[in-house]
């Protein structure tokens, strides 16, 4: 079984157009949609849910102020400046408490307590036409994404041994926080697709290293190469330099955006420049797995 993340440094590169398309390509996979705080790539594979569940948040600091002494060793011992002072009360910011319970084991009284955060968004286990796939939404404005990042994959892997399946194949989140740390962690190859812009150069090598910092396979796929071609070529420069294989390039084409309003994978379409491009990659990776 190999693990293959799709990421990039930035939002809307399209990791997600070819992640679904690497769904449609390949056989014997399970999808994971790591990204949960903005999941897309149901609107291109249309999973039919068929188990949901709960997903609670981390736990929370509470005061029993009826046995607090306010002998002020919690707000000694916090690291997160989450408790305070008022009236000569103490008080917890829940805003601010970590939930690393640092507190309770403190304080004299066994006046604090760790409170399981109510629910904060749901994963799904959901059939596709393609295959099975994992994938999750958190709430607006809810943490913990990592946590879930971390419980989507686990699911994932869960159904590959069971069903004994070559590939999971995981989108992955933007950017190079803790939910792409939590995609990141034991995969077997990371693709990194990145677009030939001042943006998009510069969040992708980050992310990039990021990947090398955990010592993942990275390869990088341009994609809308064509857009600024002195830019696609700094890219394979900046790349060679540092020993990372640009295996796949993508020119721009406007039946992308029509096959995203059709909600299918554009390597349905026939002789299309893009579809070729993103079966030859594919193939490029499946041989660089092998």
């Amino acid at each position: 079984m190999k693990q293959i993340l799709v990421i990039s440094g930035k939002g809307g590169t399209g990791k997600t157009v070819i992640t679904a398309n690497f769904a449609a390509l390949s056989e014997n996979k399970v999808m994971a949609d790591c990204d949960v705080d903005a999941a897309d790539l149901h609107l291109l594979l249309h999973p039919e849910i068929k188990e949901e569940y709960n997903f609670e948040g981390g736990k929370t600091a509470v005061i029993a102020q009826e046995k607090c002494i306010n002998c002020g060793k919690c707000r000694e011992t916090c690291r997160f400046e989450a408790i305070k002072e008022e009236e000569n009360k103490t008080i917890i910011d829940s805003l601010a408490c970590e939930g690393c319970g640092a507190c309770t084991l403190v304080c004299p009284e066994d006046a604090i307590t760790l409170k399981v955060e109510e629910e904060v968004g749901h994963w799904f286990i959901s059939e596709t036409k393609y295959g099975p796939m994992v994938h999750a939404q958190l709430g607006i404005a809810q943490e913990n994404s990592g946590r879930l990042v971390s419980l989507v994959r686990e699911k994932a892997q869960d159904i590959a041994l069971e069903k004994k399946l070559n590939y999971i194949i995981i989108d992955g989140p933007p950017g190079i926080g803790c939910p792409v740390i939590a995609s990141l962690s034991g995969v077997d190859l990371a693709l990194v697709v990145i677009e030939p812009t001042l943006s998009g150069m510069h969040d992708a090598q980050r992310a990039i290293n990021v990947a090398k910092h955990f010592g993942i396979k990275t390869v990088v796929c341009i994609n809308k190469c064509d857009i600024n071609l002195k830019n696609s070529k700094i890219i394979k420069k900046d790349c060679s330099a540092s020993g990372i294989p640009v295996i796949g390039e993508i020119p721009f084409d406007r039946i992308v955006p029509e096959s995203l309003v059709e909600g299918k994978p554009i390597v349905e379409y026939k002789n299309c420049p893009v579809s070729s491009e993103i079966r030859s990659l594919w193939d490029k990776i499946t041989k660089i797995l092998d």
